[in-house]
């Protein structure tokens, strides 16, 4: 993000490879999927249904809530629909494991949210935005290249055995190639974050709200349904978590610059909220011990 602020030059030339890195990102996330989550339907119903909810009926509702409460710029407001429509992040998984998590419930519920939004993201994008604003078969299309194709890819290379070759790197691609997307978006916006930075304070309210507040009010209601704590850790996750690489470089493939600035601007909040999320389990964990 300091890169892109600092030095706009590259973003012409990185933006043709933003969809190939999203792909290539998707492609090893699901690599590190196990394969019975992909073949047992009594599995997939029970927990995927819990990743649909938290992260469409929750997290996307109070997106598109808190945005057609706040923005009247068109870009920004289709920037922010698309953010809704988009699945979770893929690293609610990991994140879910670091932070005690349950593993079945992240795992199945990502995958869950992942197939859902193969219906729900076009669904969410045409209704809110119209199909003057928005192709439905370039929906499809991409939703295509960067879902279906991965998951199929990513299977084929754990078949092929390939995968044991990729799996030292993995952590590496994906950083890479978030990098990648990141700077190009934020280079791409230089101007809109260094000469208008009010402009910018709804987006950051909705980008915290969609995060710490969103996170509080799951969390208080997962202890008043006496949810179990590694089950609320997953829930909270899947439901303040969104895919923001997916959703800026959809936003620049179907709009323009400006419709990404949400994605970029929620990424930060999602960086603080992990913290802030490491920060309570550290001092949780130091308080059983004493």
């Amino acid at each position: 993000m300091i890169l892109g602020l600092l030095w706009e030059g590259a973003a012409g030339w990185t933006e043709q490879f933003m969809f190939p890195a999203l792909a290539l990102i998707m492609t090893v996330a699901v690599m590190g999927l196990q394969g019975d989550v992909f073949i047992s339907i009594r599995v997939l119903l029970s927990h995927g249904s819990a990743g649909i909810m938290m992260s469409y009926a929750v997290h996307g509702l109070f997106i598109l809530g808190l945005s057609y409460l706040l923005i009247t710029d068109q870009a920004l407001w289709s920037g922010f629909v698309i953010l809704a429509a988009v699945p979770p992040a893929v690293a609610v998984i990991p994140f879910s494991i670091f932070l005690n998590g349950n593993r079945a419930v992240s795992l199945i519920g990502t995958v869950g949210a992942y197939l859902g939004a193969l219906i729900i993201a076009p669904l969410i994008a045409l209704t809110f935005l119209g199909s003057n604003f928005i192709s439905p078969l370039k929906v499809l299309v991409i939703i295509a290249e960067l879902i279906v194709m991965p998951v199929i890819l990513a299977r084929l290379l754990i078949w092929t055995g390939l995968s044991r070759i990729i799996n030292p790197v993995r952590g590496t691609i994906t950083n890479w190639s978030f990098f990648l997307i990141t700077y190009t978006i934020v280079a791409l916006n230089q101007k809109v974050f260094i000469t208008q930075p009010l402009s910018l304070l709804p987006i950051a309210f909705i980008a915290f709200s969609g995060t710490f507040l969103l996170g509080w009010i799951v969390e208080t209601a997962a202890k008043k349904l006496h949810l179990a704590q590694d089950v609320t850790v997953s829930i909270v996750l899947l439901g303040t978590l969104k895919n923001y690489g997916l959703s800026g470089g959809l936003a620049l493939s179907f709009f323009d610059q400006r419709a990404a600035i949400p994605s970029t601007v929620s990424v930060v909040f999602m960086i603080l909220y992990i913290i802030w999320l490491e920060y309570r389990k550290r001092r949780a964990d130091k308080a059983r011990i004493r």
